[in-house]
């Protein structure tokens, strides 16, 4: 951002603390990166070069890779009513322990892929990696005790944990910073198409019991690792990582825009670590809030993920009719997104929103609980996937409110791995005594969604706080942005409430 460009953002930013639009504040501020003039023919080249990108290259990939994700690590939800327990002679018990062992593989992957994804082809890397949790999956089909399907599920989170980050990398590299937010909102509403067609599908699949002497279950590894295989041997030679790709077929215009969207995108990456980012981190009380708050956020997630066609039993339902009562929830879930997306979008209030989607969560939980209509307790269900919602918002806010490139990565990488400890433990409070309302681990659940509510208002508590402050005594201080600052040593810094 150019001196100039400061100045009149300093301007626009004091008349709107005049008005007193906290939100659009930072709207103004941060609409500056946006501005370079473009010829026609370069506005042109743009958009031919964006539908190359959107359409046929690389979201078509990422929405493919993420719906194989999480469908196959969903396969176990849909296992558990097709005979996988009696099948392995596993207990209930067991059974959430498999659920879990998944975020333990997905966390100790984290430390080596932060070296791979800076020193491999993305592309490359990630297709091996699809090809490795494809066989895995496979293989899970011979499994025959808890201690074998213990170590698949195991391997099958350590394989897949460096995929999300790489998608990121991947979208960070290739778009505008002002085009991102779409295209993650995305990634985590192919979660939930996965979750309504992995219904479908795994209720044809389920039609497969006694094929070639296997059950249901069996099937649905072979054909989804099957599946993973396929696609992981296709990204591995073709999905394209780079702006500049030969597979994009870039025109002389397109070329020229690629460069000005490069620098549109530098956030100042660099190598060097600077350890006073992490240590100003740390004295931010903000910092705890939204660590602990990714925790409980995921303690459902894991849960739901693993029982939810086990609690869909308990309301009186037949196991193949489980499977697919599943599909309201996906779709539920992608529309949850897509409002949460758009109402960001147009209005803001970030934090709000995210309380109000919990809020949500909390009211289907207790339906859950206190009502006895089986009808109900479905509705119930499918309300606790607002909290999906609310998680996409509640990153949307850690991207726009960090700034700082070492900061940056260590409040992200605090925020994954506590999202997989919330994973890993909430699985475990499903005691199988409980079964099937599982009524300590939905109180569990609804405790910890309150609790998270605070910490998110206790946040954007903070971060109004120094707006205001900021607002009222406006810094005549120029910035040059190749200082890699953090949001708190640039006075300019308005946050995103």
């Amino acid at each position: 951002m150019s001196l100039q460009k400061e100045e009149v953002a300093s301007e626009k930013i004091q008349q709107a603390a005049d008005e007193k639009h906290l939100d659009d504040v930072h709207d103004v501020y941060t609409d500056e990166e946006k501005s370079i003039e473009l010829s026609p023919e370069l506005k042109a080249a743009e958009r031919s070069l964006i539908r190359k990108l959107d359409y046929m290259y690389v979201m078509p990939c990422i929405a493919i890779l993420n719906f194989l994700q999480f469908f196959d690590k969903s396969a176990l939800n849909y296992s558990a009513v097709l005979n996988i327990k009696e099948d392995t002679h596993i207990t209930d018990s067991q059974f959430s322990w498999l659920g879990s062992i998944f975020y333990l593989g997905y966390l100790f992957y984290q430390v080596p892929n932060s070296y791979f994804i800076q020193r491999l082809p993305i592309g490359k890397y990630m297709g091996a990696l699809i090809v490795i949790w494809g066989v895995v999956l496979t293989v899970t089909c011979l499994a025959k005790d808890f201690s074998q399907l213990a170590a698949l599920r195991f391997l099958l989170g350590f394989f897949e944990a460096a995929i999300y980050p790489c998608c990121i990398m991947i979208i960070s590299s290739l778009y505008r910073r002002n085009e991102q937010a779409g295209r993650i909102g995305m990634v985590y509403i192919c979660n939930g198409i996965a979750m309504a067609v992995g219904g479908l599908v795994g209720y044809g699949i389920g039609h497969m019991m006694g094929v070639r002497g296997m059950n249901g279950w069996q099937w649905i590894m072979i054909i989804l690792g099957s599946v993973t295989i396929a696609f992981g041997i296709f990204c591995f030679f073709l999905l394209v990582d780079n702006p500049k790709s030969k597979f994009l077929s870039l025109t002389e215009d397109q070329k020229k825009i690629v460069q000005i969207r490069t620098q549109d995108n530098a956030t100042i990456i660099t190598k060097k670590v600077k350890f006073h980012h992490m240590l100003e981190a740390l004295k931010e009380p903000r910092y705890y809030c939204f660590i602990f708050a990714s925790l409980l956020f995921n303690l459902q997630n894991g849960a739901l993920n693993t029982f939810s066609s086990i609690i869909t039993v308990g309301f009186g339902f037949k196991n193949l009719d489980a499977i697919l009562l599943t599909v309201p929830s996906g779709i539920v879930d992608c529309i949850y997104i897509v409002i949460a997306i758009w109402f960001n979008h147009k209005y803001g209030h970030t934090i709000h929103a995210a309380s109000v989607f919990l809020g949500i969560c909390i009211l289907g939980l207790l339906l859950l609980i206190v009502i006895p209509a089986p009808k109900v307790k479905l509705l119930g269900l499918y309300m606790c996937w607002s909290f999906c919602a609310a998680y996409v918002l509640f990153l949307t806010s850690l991207a726009n409110n960090v700034a700082g490139y070492t900061k940056k990565i260590f409040y992200s990488s605090s925020v994954i791995v506590f999202y997989t400890i919330g994973n890993f433990a909430g699985p475990q409070m499903m005691l199988a005594k409980q079964k099937p309302l599982y009524l300590g681990g939905m109180i569990g659940y609804i405790a910890a969604d309150i609790l998270c509510i605070v910490l998110l208002q206790i946040s954007r508590y903070t971060m109004a706080k120094s707006n205001k402050q900021r607002l009222a005594n406006p810094s005549e201080k120029k910035i040059d942005v190749n200082q890699d600052l953090t949001d708190k040593e640039n006075p300019h810094f308005i946050y995103r409430l």
